[in-house]
């Protein structure tokens, strides 16, 4: 499988990463192992997780995704032939988004721990803090890759006010650059990214890792009405795409996944890894049939007629 470079880092990965957000949420540690398994087995490497995974769930706190990771590694003796991703900045009890020097230096660690490595492959800002300077952060960014827990930098969810400015802090004082970044971006949801932040993506040669790459679960094709969204977890989010757009970018995946004998969430996922600025769409999976349909996506060389259908039906 041909691996593609992770903006300017020496971080070369296949073009689809695992997303970790449902390992100890929807699926336990058992299931997450097999998902895992499944992934790299398939030949790909790229995993993305966050501290903050799965806080949201009953009983849970933070750095379960990271926990079962970690224990996953260990148990296989792979760390070195795996990628990992993390964030931090989310809200981990703190009561606010924290990028500051204090805060950063004891996340790091305790992500570390959760994780039984020495190192992180990808170290992303999760969420912006606009009480730190952008400085503070990459500074912070800087002695971590100094001291080797931290290979490479990115950032998720940034405006292109803030992430132009971070990229110029870099520049100007010699701070490590985000070499990734990581927006939300599907069929559905184009406008957020196309408009302004791809083609700063693409000026600074930042490898886009994008989230939601399957709308929640929408873009499967599974929810088609209101008594379809108790399938999941997450079927209460699907609501919103069900309008006349949403039936509309349905018709075309069904359209184009019959003609390749294939699974809409391929096509959906094909559709992004064509994309010129999109580097490994992150999808996560809770079955191996997910996971199977996740995979098959990057065999999966769509033409420029199936582009251009999917293209026009998702227009905004």
């Amino acid at each position: 499988m041909i691996k593609r470079q992770l903006g300017n880092s020496d971080l070369y990965v296949a073009p689809l990463t695992l997303g970790g957000n449902v390992f100890g949420w929807t699926i336990d540690e058992a299931k997450s192992f097999e998902i895992l398994d499944g992934f790299v087995s398939a030949g790909f490497n790229f995993i993305d997780t966050a501290d903050v995974y799965s806080s949201w769930a009953p009983g849970n706190t933070g750095g379960e995704s990271e926990t079962i990771i970690g224990k996953w590694m260990k148990e296989k003796g792979n760390r070195e032939h795996v990628i990992i991703a993390t964030k931090v900045g989310a809200d981990m009890g703190q009561g606010r988004k924290d990028l500051s020097k204090n805060y950063i230096v004891k996340a790091v660690e305790d992500s570390l721990k959760r994780l039984q490595t020495d190192y992180i492959d990808l170290y992303q800002t999760h969420w912006d803090d606009l009480l730190t300077p952008v400085e503070e952060t990459l500074e912070t960014y800087s002695e971590l890759i100094k001291e080797g827990k931290v290979r490479w930098i990115g950032a998720s969810n940034l405006s292109v006010a803030r992430l132009s400015e971070s990229l110029e802090a870099s520049k100007e004082n010699s701070f490590p650059a985000y070499q990734t970044f990581q927006p939300e971006y599907n069929l559905y949801a184009r406008e957020g990214f196309e408009k302004e932040m791809e083609v700063v993506c693409l000026e600074n040669n930042l490898g886009v890792i994008n989230y939601y790459s399957l709308a929640s679960g929408f873009l499967t094709g599974k929810y088609r009405s209101e008594a379809d969204l108790g399938q999941s977890a997450r079927g209460g989010g699907i609501k919103d795409f069900l309008n006349e757009r949403g039936f509309k970018i349905l018709k075309a995946l069904d359209e184009i996944s019959t003609r390749y004998e294939t699974d809409q969430s391929s096509v959906a996922i094909a559709w992004l890894i064509a994309r010129k600025s999109v580097t490994a769409p992150i999808a996560s999976a809770t079955n191996l049939k997910q996971l199977e349909a996740l995979t098959n996506a990057a065999d999966l060389n769509l033409d420029a007629s199936a582009i251009e259908i999917l293209n026009k039906a998702s227009s905004y």
